[in-house]
């Protein structure tokens, strides 16, 4: 009885890895996140990027209105997952606005993504101490990640970076600095849009 259920978990590992590949994305049409070997800084070639499903949610310093992902089509994202709590976040989110700050005018816009965070106020008072301009979504609970298929939640901070068509281009699972990403974020803005 051993031997048989040893033979099909060993069959089970075989196809779950066959069909995730070796890259951090399944082959499919839509983003599927998978963590290869415990890297930290992942990155896709064009012909692998995935699109990011549609992450929208309600603008953290105006109740009411909606940002979302959607509406910067055409631009390099670096959606910056953090929250007010996270002690690494209070040293990366200046770093993020720097980047910003220097790359804007080349058609890249930085979103953050605030999670547990349940008082509405409290990563307020962080966006303005730390004099941020670019937008954050409010999402408490994490929703917005749970479309991010396989994406950790606990990731906090977390970065992933977005091409022009809106594919996940490179995922960073920890804090970063402008002088981390600036490279990826500039060689990704050169590009040539592609008709989708």
């Amino acid at each position: 009885m051993r031997r048989v259920l040893a033979a099909v978990l060993a069959g089970v590992f075989v196809l779950a890895g066959c069909s995730t590949g070796s890259d951090a994305v399944s082959q499919g049409s839509s983003f599927q996140f998978v963590a290869p070997g415990g890297k930290t800084d992942i990155f896709y070639e064009t012909a692998d990027r995935q699109p990011i499903p549609k992450l929208s949610g309600e603008d953290l310093m105006s109740e009411g209105r909606t940002v979302s992902v959607a509406d910067y089509t055409g631009k390099v994202v670096v959606i910056n997952i953090w929250g007010q709590w996270c002690a690494p976040c209070r040293t990366e989110a200046p770093e993020l606005e720097k980047l910003y700050t220097q790359t804007q005018a080349h058609g890249v816009q930085v979103l953050g993504l605030d999670v547990r965070d349940d008082d509405r106020s409290a990563p307020q008072d962080f966006v303005r101490d730390r004099q941020l301009t670019y937008p954050s979504i409010f999402d408490p609970p994490g929703r917005s990640l749970l479309q991010l298929s396989g994406y950790p939640r606990n990731a906090v901070p977390s970065t992933i970076i977005l091409d022009k068509q809106q594919r996940v281009a490179a995922v960073y699972l920890r804090s970063i600095l402008a002088s981390d990403i600036e490279p990826v974020v500039q060689r990704l803005a050169a590009e040539s849009p592609e008709r989708r």
